[in-house]
């Protein structure tokens, strides 16, 4: 069985070893929005919540999580997910167990259109807009 669970600030230096390969594989695909160090910076500080996937002893994915408030709705934005992290309906399920004790009402993220694909047909997510991005 997998579990989901929340790293408490004072150990993500220690988990940060078993995580930081799930977290360099999914900031492959966010167009250089962020660097591992960069999200390990959020994370340490507390600007960003750290979930683990683990079955039995063993690390096998991860999540960061930002929490921000609109006039209608709390937030609940994934900034990463690597790894086996949700893996299934039970994973998601304990990841909106999360989402919700921290007071979101919804939870985002932004998707390439393999994973937007996945997380509409397994777990119900809509596509809200998309997000396109022109560099000066």
């Amino acid at each position: 069985m997998i579990t989901v669970k929340h790293v408490p600030l004072e150990w993500v230096n220690r988990v940060w070893i078993d995580v930081e390969k799930y977290v360099e594989s999914a900031i492959k695909h966010s167009k250089g929005d962020y660097t591992t160090q960069q999200v390990k910076a959020f994370v340490t500080s507390g600007q960003w919540s750290l979930l683990v996937a683990v079955e039995g002893e063993t690390v096998i994915g991860c999540a960061t999580i930002s929490f921000y408030n609109r006039p209608n709705d709390r937030v609940a934005l994934v900034t990463a997910i690597g790894g086996r992290m949700i893996a299934n309906t039970d994973t998601f399920k304990q990841l909106k167990i999360f989402a919700e004790s921290n007071g979101a009402t919804v939870i985002e993220g932004a998707a390439r259109e393999s994973i937007a694909r996945l997380w509409r047909q397994k777990f119900g997510f809509a596509p809200k807009y998309q997000i396109v991005e022109l560099r000066l």
